[in-house]
């Protein structure tokens, strides 16, 4: 008894260590400045053997004496550096030092008038889109409303790229097994730990079909590129910070995702902006939470498809089923979820049928591709219909429906 009371107690204090961490990496973030210096354009460099190099290497250190003087003059400490070759930027993070009473804001402000700097900002908190998950009872599947057996008799979103930035996914869930083709931590060093609200939104987006388990993802047979931005913190929180979203959306570009589910909202953001833009430019649909807390961003970015649950609606919004949906939980099991990020999910699966269907010619899926009925409600079946002439789904023809 003794041995496990002591077992106990250490799994506890475990716990509580957890915890703390996961608190201390929003509180570390709101110490921290991102300096961005401007990347130059690569120049060839021939050398005596013909081969010859592109001088990135000289130019990483210069960039390098640059942030270190930098932090000299504005008392800042330089923690690390990350190169963002799609915008053109290498971003140095930088922190307040123990005992400077200045604000991030501050301090960012500060640097950014130095010539040298392309601009300085602090780094920012963000908040996923959804409610703590509950157990899951015999509950009817949310997905039936969209009649997932006979959309998927036309498209399964097979082969297209779907972006999950958001908290841990559990690539080994019975559901979610061999879908997520890459599996990346942009929060800290370690494994990709499996975290509530990500492995909730990679089983509405793409749960398997063929398995005769749990539930049926919009998209079964879309590919995953899990990318963990965020964090599952004490109280039922995912959290984020703009450093670990800038780095996951700049890994989901280079990973060729066609589209990117980002089911969180903070404030603005120079730097995602940037690269928001960049996704966009290269033909990537990106899907957002109609953010209920936390800010307004990405949400408010132009360009973006933003999903509520429910009316009222910003201009352009549309909504999808987000309350009480069956997905995947963490250890395999499956629970009930609510909120704005679980819509995005299933818009996000949706669209993934439209690329398939589209194929070469869907490189901008965004509200065109989508018919809605009345107050923002997507219709499932009559967008399907609109992307397969002459052989749309039985079930287009029982819903009335609204361009």
């Amino acid at each position: 008894m003794k041995v496990l009371l002591k077992l106990l107690a250490a799994l506890l204090m475990v716990a509580a260590g957890l915890a703390r961490a996961q608190v201390s990496g929003a509180e570390e973030a709101e110490r921290q400045v991102l300096v961005m210096l401007q990347l130059p354009k690569a120049h060839y460099r021939p050398d005596g053997s013909y081969a010859g190099t592109y001088g990135e290497g000289v130019g990483r250190q210069s960039r390098q004496q640059v942030a270190q003087a930098l932090a000299k003059a504005y008392r800042l400490e330089v923690r690390s550096q990350w190169a963002m070759p799609l915008a053109g930027l290498d971003c140095f993070v930088m922190r307040l030092p123990e005992g400077d009473t200045r604000s991030s804001a501050e301090a960012a402000r500060a640097v950014s008038d130095d010539h040298r700097v392309a601009w300085a900002q602090p780094v920012a908190v963000y908040r996923a889109q959804g409610t703590q998950q509950e157990p899951l009872y015999a509950a009817q599947p949310a997905a039936q409303q969209w009649h997932l057996a006979e959309l998927h008799k036309l498209a399964t979103g097979r082969g297209v790229r779907v972006a999950v930035v958001d908290s841990g996914v559990e690539a080994r869930h019975p559901d979610l097994a061999g879908q997520v083709v890459v599996n990346e931590n942009f929060v800290d060093e370690g494994p990709v730990p499996a975290e509530a609200h990500g492995t909730a939104v990679a089983g509405i987006i793409a749960a398997r079909a063929d398995n005769g388990l749990g539930i049926a993802g919009v998209a079964p047979q879309a590919r995953l590129i899990a990318l963990r931005a965020c964090w599952q913190a004490p109280q039922a929180q995912t959290l984020c910070t703009s450093l670990g979203l800038a780095k996951a959306l700049h890994a989901a570009i280079q990973q060729g995702a066609q589209i990117i589910n980002l089911s969180l909202g903070g404030p603005d953001d120079r730097l995602l902006s940037v690269l928001l833009d960049q996704a966009l430019a290269r033909g990537t649909t990106v899907v957002a939470a109609l953010p209920s807390s936390g800010g307004p961003f990405p949400a408010n970015h132009r360009g973006v498809l933003v999903v509520g649950t429910a009316p009222p609606l910003p201009a352009g919004a549309v909504t999808a089923p987000g309350r009480d949906v069956p997905s995947t939980a963490v250890g395999g099991g499956y629970a009930l979820v609510t909120g704005s990020s679980f819509a995005a999910a299933h818009a996000a699966g949706l669209l993934a049928l439209v690329r398939e269907l589209d194929g070469p010619r869907g490189s901008q899926v965004l509200q065109a591709a989508l018919v809605t009925a009345s107050q923002g409600r997507i219709d499932s079946c009559a967008t399907l219909a609109r992307h397969v002439a002459g052989r749309a789904p039985a079930c287009a023809s029982r819903e009335p429906t609204a361009d």
